[in-house]
């Protein structure tokens, strides 16, 4: 991954994108793909859409979803504290003392998420897993006009968007789910060698994964591919706690993750592993004996169906604050991504 590569995750990572509320980052992907695209649009739902060759009849989609889990303001109480939802699944107990910001129309608000202090807890408190309506976040405001004056119920929070790196060529941030395949997708369109594009690929950076893969399922329709790559993250299995017979063994820093399963097209799913093999880029296998939770559910059945790959990243602790993923499998699932596109002929037929 070279310097301006990975300026562009840093960029990513270092800006709000709670879904519905992506625009941020929106305007980075942008930017960076205005670079080497022929064409980069946002739709009305606000997927930002780069192609290359666009005038090929044959259409490959490259979807990697840009929003993050976050939070939305709620109600804010008579002394100023603040109340709110989740945008995304939460695990309550992992935003305890989280230091967030909230995305007022002013400009970015900081505060911390409060809990009473554990000496007062009662012993049934101490067993209880917390409610989000248990939580509030506190921006130093003394009563509710000083908090209103500056917040709106509806303003998208984020937890702090920091990020850091560790050892082994590894880094850990808020948001890796899935801004790390929205950066995969963007970067594997620019390692396209031009004089090896023979169809028209499309890279999008879909919105409202987290909702509901809202975004990848109005893309799709609007593009109309004949074969799609979804490429979210996975379940790093090579941490305490994570069970391998039901998640399969799954390891940072050995390759992205290429799936098996109903969701995916056989023939598709076959050229990534062939692929992956002749130019030595390392990746692992696993397996969903079902439509999963990904873009790549909603692209495959788009219009009269789709051919669909599932390519993804390990990451351990996913949804929480401390996401940790390897960047030599960010670099290698771009990698992989481009000989895939590089490989298409107008005449591929990937009927099963």
């Amino acid at each position: 991954m070279d310097n301006v590569s990975r300026q562009f995750l840093t960029q990513i990572l270092g800006n709000p994108s709670p879904s519905g509320y992506e625009q941020p980052v929106q305007e980075v992907i942008r930017t960076y793909a205005r670079e080497y695209a022929d064409e980069v649009r946002t739709d009305l739902h606000g997927n930002v859409i780069a192609v290359r060759n666009p005038k090929a009849p044959f259409r490959v989609l490259l979807a990697g979803h840009c929003d993050q889990i976050g939070l939305i303001v709620q109600y804010i109480d008579d002394d100023g504290y603040i109340y709110f939802q989740s945008i995304g699944g939460w695990d309550a107990t992992v935003l305890i003392g989280q230091r967030v910001t909230i995305w007022t129309k002013t400009g970015p608000i900081p505060g911390i998420i409060g809990r009473k202090p554990i000496h007062l807890l009662s012993e049934e408190e101490r067993k209880s897993v917390p409610k989000l309506k248990d939580l509030w976040i506190d921006i130093g405001a003394a009563n509710k006009a000083e908090t209103t004056q500056r917040v709106r119920i509806g303003d998208p929070i984020t937890i702090e968007l920091a990020e850091r790196e560790l050892l082994n060529n590894r880094i850990v941030a808020s948001g890796l789910d899935d801004k790390s395949g929205a950066w995969v997708v963007m970067e594997a369109l620019k390692r396209v060698d031009p004089a090896k594009l023979r169809v028209a690929a499309y890279a999008v950076a879909t919105v409202q994964e987290e909702l509901g893969l809202r975004g990848a399922r109005t893309s799709a329709f609007g593009i109309d591919p004949q074969v799609g790559i979804a490429v979210d993250v996975t379940f790093a299995t090579d941490c305490p706690n994570m069970e391998k017979k039901e998640e399969g063994e799954i390891k940072l820093g050995r390759g992205p993750v290429i799936y098996r399963g109903p969701n995916m097209n056989p023939k598709v799913v076959d050229r990534l592993i062939e692929l992956a093999e002749s130019n030595n880029i390392a990746y692992q296998l696993a397996a969903s004996g079902r439509a999963t939770g990904t873009d790549a559910n909603a692209i495959q059945i788009n219009r009269a169906g789709v051919a669909t790959g599932l390519v993804s990243i390990p990451n351990r602790y996913m949804h929480s604050p401390v996401e940790v993923i390897s960047l030599d499998d960010l670099d290698a699932a771009a990698n992989l991504l481009a000989r895939f596109v590089e490989a298409l002929n107008p005449d591929d037929d990937f009927t099963p």
